[in-house]
């Protein structure tokens, strides 16, 4: 029977969701008590993925539907509470669990940038855009840009630039759980991949928004618990107190240190060591005008009941992604306290042959994985202290650890973390567990946007109005599969590091879509052209500019010399497109007719706080 069928559901989800707890948490103890017996860790790794998939699998079963509403938008009967969590786990991607502790323990202070930048995002989404997109009635994102500016060709526009940012950002997560599963199920890169979109496919395929949305409430509990439960771990190793938000500023004074005595060049806490003042702000405008325009984070608050809600939805938003982005640099600097401390004995050491010998296990098995770069010392993948020790030789050192020398891909921080800090292996579980569920939850998300906006929005809406609603959700279900298996096939290719792909994304989505939504919903002088022309030029010169500034290819002159224009990297490529789209869009718009006096009247209701759904879907 599918949860659709059960009426009393959402009336019971404080007593469901508190049984699920405690099953959890039983299922952690029971895997502590399996070390401590002396079951094989490998045996402990596969019970973790296999028991969070199967619960994640177990949901989407139960919630698969055949209704149009909900499959798109979860019938509309989210409370805000679960929203918000739903909506926190959308929005911790792999790049927020795997590669945001990561980039803040290479960068340091620079790594602020995406803390500052994703958090002030969601005050735009709260001021500017949620509880108006949820009082229009959308299905997506397209669906309103089609209404707002006149049809079919603002709708396929805002399809391309949904298309383009949430492809960029689903190879991400598929890539990140490639990541996970091949360490932690000892399984190869290629492969892990496909195992990881396996996961993904089972929850969102079978009752779209419904399934995807409460398995993205049982998502977030195990992510934040495995988030949150090494840094206190450590906190409390360390310091005595289990609030590593307060306790890690000792870490940061011990950092300080260590990095005199292993004459590490760029401190930890020095301002724009890794990127330029205009870098660090530049990411930081395009990271929060980016959050407020990515199409599956709208979508979430397309699944509440009132406009109310939807508002209350983005606080409680803010509430659960505070937990973890407010954990991020404790965690970052407590675990570069203890690698540090691994090597300061080492880095003085004048035994050449003793000091190799502080290379632990852990980044033996991290630097061997194949295909990646994860761990290299002197320049050399950390495959064994043999090749090690011949390549520091090599360079000239002979006395001492090289910890300069020492390079860790951001992607394997947060999870090689349990490791470094020697924590058991259930913990290392826990973490992997967590950062699947991460991957996950915003794969989930991702797919749905793209899968609903082809079938609803082009297919529907375009090509077949008449179509019933079994053949919508069967085209959308198509659709989702062929997506999914083209992102895991160009995340095999390892095109990027995870944060740099996200911020792409993020770029191309603030580029192509804030300025039409924002002057959508706040001007209602914007007219069809204006909204048109504005997203098109908007999206055009940041893709222009990352793909020549990435790739090194120049599409006006058509040679491959490496586009840079004030040395922006291609991260904050957005900040380009931005300014463009607004400028066109209002400059296009003043030259053109206003708006018919009907389209002025409905974005005057639009922003009226009180009054219902204005635009009622079809079932």
């Amino acid at each position: 029977m599918s949860l659709s069928m059960k009426g009393d559901f959402t009336d019971n989800l404080g007593k469901i969701y508190t049984i699920y707890v405690g099953g959890f948490a039983f299922f952690v103890v029971l895997m502590a008590i399996f070390e401590a017996i002396g079951i094989p860790d490998r045996f402990i790794m596969w019970s973790y993925m296999a028991a969070t998939i199967g619960i994640y699998a177990f949901i989407g079963i139960m919630s698969r539907t055949a209704q149009v509403s909900e499959y798109y938008v979860a019938g509309r009967s989210v409370p805000a509470i679960y929203n918000g969590m739903a909506t926190g786990a959308d929005w911790m991607s792999g790049a927020s669990f795997v590669g945001m502790a990561g980039t803040l323990f290479v960068l340091g202070y620079d790594g602020l940038a995406y803390v500052l930048g994703w958090t002030g995002g969601y005050v735009l989404v709260a001021v500017l855009l949620a509880p108006y997109l949820r009082k229009f009635g959308a299905y997506t994102v397209p669906d309103f840009l089609g209404t707002r500016y006149g049809g079919n060709a603002a709708r396929l526009v805002g399809i391309v630039v949904l298309f383009c940012c949430s492809f960029t950002y689903i190879t991400a997560q598929v890539y990140a759980s490639g990541i996970i599963a091949s360490q932690f199920l000892g399984i190869d890169f290629g492969i892990a991949v496909f195992a990881g979109l396996a996961g993904i496919l089972v929850c969102s395929m079978l009752g779209g928004m419904k399934a995807v949305t409460w398995t993205q409430v049982a998502q977030y509990i195990v992510l934040i618990v495995a988030y949150l439960l090494p840094a206190i771990w450590m906190s409390t190793v360390q310091f005595g107190i289990p609030v590593p938000q307060l306790t890690y500023g000792g870490a940061l004074t011990q950092i300080a240190e260590y990095e005199q005595l292993l004459e590490v060049a760029k401190p930890h806490v020095a301002p724009f060591t890794n990127l330029s003042p205009l870098d660090y702000f530049s990411l930081i405008f395009c990271l929060m005008v980016g959050t407020a325009s990515l199409p599956h984070i709208l979508m979430r608050f397309f699944t509440t009941p009132t406009v109310r809600e939807a508002r209350k939805s983005v606080g409680w938003s803010l509430l659960f992604i505070f937990l973890l982005y407010f954990t991020a640099p404790a965690y970052a600097a407590f675990s570069k306290f203890n690698l540090m401390g691994l090597f300061v004995g080492a880095g003085a050491e004048a035994n050449y042959q003793l000091a190799f010998t502080a290379i632990p296990q852990w980044m033996i098995q991290w630097g061997s994985i194949a295909g990646h770069q994860l761990v290299t010392i002197c320049g050399v993948k950390a495959e064994t202290v043999a090749a090690i020790q011949a390549a520091c030789e090599a360079k000239g050192f002979t006395t001492g650890f090289p910890y300069s020398e020492l390079k860790l891909n951001n992607d394997m921080i947060v999870l090689s973390t349990p490791s470094i800090a020697g924590m058991p292996i259930w913990v290392v579980g826990l973490v992997g567990a967590g950062g699947f569920a991460a991957a996950l939850s915003t794969a989930d998300g991702l797919l749905l946007a793209i899968a609903n906006a082809l079938s609803h929005d082009v297919y529907y809406k375009m090509i077949d109005p008449k179509a019933d609603a079994k053949r919508r959700l069967m085209i959308s279900k198509i659709l989702l599969i062929v997506v999914a298996l083209a992102a895991a096939f160009l995340a095999r290719t390892k095109p990027s590091d995870i944060l740099s792909m996200v911020a792409w994304a993020f770029s191309i989505a603030a580029a192509g879509l804030f300025a039409p939504l924002v002057l959508g919903v706040w001007w209602k002088r914007a007219t069809n052209l204006g909204g048109i022309l504005g997203m098109a030029a908007g999206f055009g010169v940041t893709m222009y500019y990352l793909i020549g500034n990435v790739y090194g290819f120049d599409f006006v002159k058509g040679t491959g010399d490496e586009i840079s224009w004030f040395g922006v990297k291609a991260i904050s490529a957005g900040i380009f497109g931005v300014p463009v789209a607004f400028l066109v869009t209002y400059v296009v718009s003043l030259v053109t007719p206003e708006p018919s006096q009907e389209m002025q009247d409905f974005v005057d209701r639009l922003r009226l706080p009180k009054g219902g759904t204005m635009m009622v879907q079809g079932h």
